[in-house]
């Protein structure tokens, strides 16, 4: 059973196996009745969209952007910023100059993304673009979030459009205000606070359509009972706590909540509940429930649907597109990648709503229960445009709003794809031949290569009509080269079994008297795109070009390279026919005026036999016959002086083998240490098949360490361009290439580091890098504690104990898990250290506070961290710095937690008086007030969890510091960031 889809494209389709006759005439199989087989056969005729010969641009009037690898998320959110015209305009007005290089400048590199969507015929590459972010490979297969891309991609050009005539478009497009309030019921006092978004995150969960989300967000809470509102001059009062919106922007742009933590399961989880959306949205509904007293009235909220982003997958990744309608008529396109089509409002709309769907009944007559599954499709996204400012943002845009050198350069691009893709289409009437003679075995052996003969990438190369007479071709190479067609004799290469490259023999008469196209397809079966040639030309004492002489059955062309032990040189110095039946001996004299050499020096010969995988080089006996030799047309043989036996061990390649052999496996390996993994040290020139213990002494002679046991290195990983996480272990590889090996790709790069014991001591021991905090001194030291593998916490702790100064001698010790400045685990004393990772995560060790050993029965020990706002969400925040534990007693208020907070940290009373303090579950601020009882908010866990805590809300003034070095050895949900 099968099944296949017709095309011209794909016409041929069938199976490899048959039915046994025995099967077909076996009665009981039911296949011949009354001595016939009934065959039939059902073909539907299908309007179907072939993926390969499918115009998007002809189909719908636009194109695609290409996937780089884990880019869709990224084309998804530029084709819809792409469409929204005044924004694609002032992308446009962004001053550039035409000496600006596109990889090396955003607004450039974004401008000539959004020519291209607009005038292209075919699908738009985003490297120029990610190159001008700074990414590198490993950023466009990192698969990002959209939201942070967006918010990131306006907060780069809106710092670009400052000081231009585009300056504020990102605000005028995307912000909105909200105002925070908080209103006593009983007595006249209200605190309200002004705050701006360039996009609002709605909740999924629990909420069936965006107006539950609006509902929800602009939901009032009660502060009353223990929960009070601290009133200034009023005390203690019942209040109302909430958000409304002042403003919304002219291009509104909707977040929603697919993804959350789910706290039962410990993991992040996707919302696929279904969650209406409407075409037409009305934030004045219900006489402006959403609106503040100090929005403006008039101004008409009604907005329109622009464009739905979905996510189709699970939270651990999947494929993203996008639904848009450019011109907000009825008509829908969606934009996946490469391909763009037309849709209906039902798929752009309806089916992006989520939820479960319900198949089709097979059986229809029985009472079967209907099979329900989960759409893994959605949107996460919505973009909405202002009924009032359609007319100003769906602008016109047109040639004379781009600049005249972004044209001109981009026409030349586009002209020059068009040649190129004119000779593609053309390709099948021409062929390419490849053309070598002496001079470029002169140019080439001893510079660029050493092996074989030529590298044909870097000869002359004709592009000829394959209708052209071989006839005409050679006079075309007369004109080109100056050599005229009577002294000139082709050779065909020919690539042997042992995968080297060599002239094998000249064209006949008759091969010249066919037309290129011919030639090649005799010569090569058609099997290479390319014609490859030999030249043969003779030269006369006066350069002139000389008649050559007819070649025999008896005569064989051998090239020859001379090689020079003192110079460590290799070089070729010309060819020569032998017979077949002559000796080397024979040919000596001429050989020795080829290089130079006294008539009575002596000399050895040397045939290059192959190189791969490893180097074949065989003596020639003088004494035997070419023939016995088993020389043939196109054999390479490399002579030199034959070394004196006092002279032996001056030279490091005495002969041609051993020369051969180091240049086979030379490799300029590039040194760095682990501590600046960034920067080259120093390079060694060191061969392939160097053992472990050779390549470690190279290194200690570089560093003038005395025991090289005491070198560890690390290979480089080719993707992530940092060092891999695991250094190698002692003897832990054979040879050298085994170090530089990672997957398919060999690196040049090694990472060393100089230990202070052996490695193999070292192997023997568990090394943990632990910061200890001093309690009362505002000192931090790290410490690299190495203890053997079965050791336990406390034994680190007692390492740390004898390291450090203690606040008093019986102070006792613990020691944290820290990440992205928060407290994620207390190691247990008794924890065996073999399994405890440093790599990702900070160890820090510290005193436990006396306060902690004597908790009352209601006090709470909670987690207190420092935190930013996020400058362009205000409803995400940041974390940074130290994070720490605090008790709080059961009945203490704010301000007296403030008091305690202010001594621990040591602020000034001035720049104190500016922080915000707020109870944070799941990164969402629930602000205090001077008088709310803290510890009401809190669980009685223990520790609690890492996601609840006292936040303290102020600016991070701490100098950025440097990952250290382990930490650039992997990136860990690395965030999007745009470094240009």
């Amino acid at each position: 059973e099968t099944q296949h889809q017709f095309s011209a494209r794909e016409s041929d389709w069938g199976f490899t196996s048959f039915m046994p006759l025995s099967e077909l005439y076996n009665p009981s199989r039911g296949y011949l009745v009354n001595d016939t087989c009934v065959i039939e056969a059902e073909v539907a005729v299908c309007k179907v969209v072939d993926y390969w010969s499918y115009d998007s641009k002809k189909e719908t009037g636009y194109v695609g952007l290409k996937n780089q690898g884990a880019t869709c998320y990224m084309n998804s959110l530029l084709q819809t910023l792409y469409h929204i015209p005044y924004f694609r305009k002032a992308v446009y007005h962004m001053p550039t100059t035409e000496n600006d290089m596109p990889s090396g400048s955003i607004p450039l590199a974004l401008q000539s993304l959004f020519y291209k969507l607009q005038y292209n015929d075919s699908s738009v590459s985003t490297k120029e673009l990610t190159k001008s972010f700074g990414w590198d490979m490993h950023d466009s297969f990192m698969q990002h979030d959209v939201q942070e891309l967006n918010r990131v991609l306006s907060e780069k050009l809106e710092d670009k459009m400052k000081g231009t005539v585009v300056e504020g478009t990102i605000q005028q497009l995307f912000e909105g205000h909200h105002m925070n309030y908080i209103e006593c019921i009983n007595v006249d006092f209200k605190s309200t606070r002004k705050e701006s978004f360039y996009d609002l995150q709605l909740d999924v969960k629990g909420c069936q359509d965006v107006y539950a989300s609006f509902d929800k967000y602009v939901e009032v809470e009660r502060l009353e009972g223990d929960n009070k509102y601290h009133a200034e001059q009023h005390g203690l009062q019942d209040a109302k706590k909430g958000v409304l919106f002042i403003d919304f922007p002219p291009v509104l742009q909707l977040q929603l909540k697919r993804f959350e933590y789910d706290f039962m399961r410990d993991t992040m989880v996707k919302i696929n509940d279904r969650y209406e959306f409407p075409l037409q949205l009305d934030l004045d509904r219900d006489d402006g429930k959403y609106l503040s007293p100090d929005a403006d009235r008039n101004v008409r909220n009604l907005y329109t649907l622009h464009s739905v982003l979905v996510h189709s997958g699970g939270v651990h990744g999947g494929h993203y597109y996008a639904f848009i309608r450019p011109t907000l008529s009825d008509q829908w396109f969606k934009f996946d990648d490469e391909r763009v089509t037309k849709e209906d409002a039902k798929r752009a709309l309806e089916e992006q709503y989520g939820g479960e769907e319900e198949l089709p009944q097979t059986n229809p007559g029985l009472n079967n229960t209907p099979f329900k599954f989960t759409k893994y499709s959605n949107a996460y996204m919505l973009v909405y445009i202002r009924e009032s400012d359609k007319d100003k943002i769906i602008c016109n845009v047109d040639e004379k709003d781009i600049a005249e050198h972004l044209r001109i350069r981009l026409e030349k691009d586009r002209e020059e794809k068009e040649r190129r893709k004119k000779e593609k289409a053309e390709a099948h009437l021409y062929t390419i031949i490849k053309v070598a003679r002496d001079d470029d075995l002169t140019a080439q052996i001893g510079k660029d290569i050493y092996f074989d003969l030529v590298d044909h990438d870097k000869v002359p190369s004709f592009r000829i009509q394959k209708q052209m007479p071989f006839t005409q071709f050679k006079e075309e190479v007369a004109k080109e080269l100056g050599i005229p067609t009577q002294f000139q004799r082709f050779w065909l290469w020919a690539k042997r079994q042992n995968h080297t490259y060599r002239p094998n023999r000249p064209l006949t008469p008759q091969e010249e008297a066919l037309t290129v196209g011919q030639l090649k397809e005799a010569a090569n079966k058609a099997h290479n795109a390319e014609l490859k040639l030999f030249l043969e030309v003779e030269l006369g004492l006066d350069l002139k070009p000389l008649t050559l002489p007819d070649k025999t059955r008896e005569d064989i062309l051998l090239f020859f390279k001379l090689y020079d032990p003192e110079k460590e040189q290799l070089r070729y110095v010309g060819r020569l026919f032998v017979k077949a039946s002559g000796r080397p001996q024979d040919i000596l004299p001429k050989l020795r005026k080829m290089a130079g050499f006294l008539q009575d020096d002596d000399v050895e010969l040397y045939e290059e036999i192959k190189f791969e995988p490893n180097v074949m080089c065989e003596y020639i006996d003088n004494r035997i016959i070419f023939r016995s030799c088993q020389l043939e047309d196109g054999d390479i043989v490399c002579f030199q002086k034959s070394p004196k036996p006092d002279t032996a061990d001056q030279f490091r390649y005495p002969d041609v083998p051993s020369f051969l052999v180091y240049i086979r496996n030379r490799q300029v390996v590039h040194f760095r240490s682990l501590e600046k993994p960034k920067e080259d040290d120093f390079c060694l020139e060191m061969s392939k098949i160097f053992t472990y213990d050779e390549v470690v002494e190279k290194v200690a002679q570089q560093l003038g360490v005395d025991d090289p046991s005491k070198i560890r290195l690390t290979s480089h990983n080719c993707y992530s361009q940092q060092p891999k996480p695991q250094p190698i272990k002692y003897r832990g590889v054979e040879r050298l290439l085994d170090m530089l090996i990672h997957y398919n790709q060999t690196s040049d790069i090694l990472y060393y580091e100089v230990l202070d014991i052996p490695l193999p001591e070292l192997q023997a021991l568990k090394t943990l890098k632990v910061t200890y905090h001093h309690a009362t001194k505002d000192e931090v030291s790290v410490h690299s504690i190495r203890l053997p593998k079965n050791s336990t916490v406390g034994d680190v702790l007692s390492d740390i104990k004898s390291k450090v100064d203690l606040s008093h001698p019986d102070a006792e010790l613990r020691l944290l898990e820290v990440f992205y400045h928060k407290i994620y685990k207390i190691f247990a004393p008794s924890e065996k250290i073999e399994n405890i990772n440093d790599q990702y995560w900070t160890l820090r060790a510290e005193e436990v506070p006396e306060e902690e050993k004597n908790l009352g029965p209601f006090d709470r020990l909670i987690h207190v961290y420092h935190f930013t706002k996020d400058t362009q969400n205000q409803t995400q925040v940041q974390n940074f710095g130290e994070p720490f534990f605090m008790v709080i007693r059961e009945d203490e208020t704010l301000s007296s937690i403030k008091e305690r907070l202010q001594k621990k940290l040591k602020v000034s009373d001035e720049d104190f008086s500016k922080w915000k303090f707020a109870y944070i579950s799941l990164g969402r601020p629930d602000y205090f007030e001077d008088s709310d009882t803290v510890a009401t908010r809190f669980q009685r866990n223990m520790y609690g969890a890492w996601e609840q805590y006292l936040g303290l809300e102020h600016p991070d003034t701490a100098p950025r510091k440097a990952h250290s070095a382990n930490q650039n050895r992997h990136s860990f949900e690395r965030p999007v960031k745009i470094y240009n």
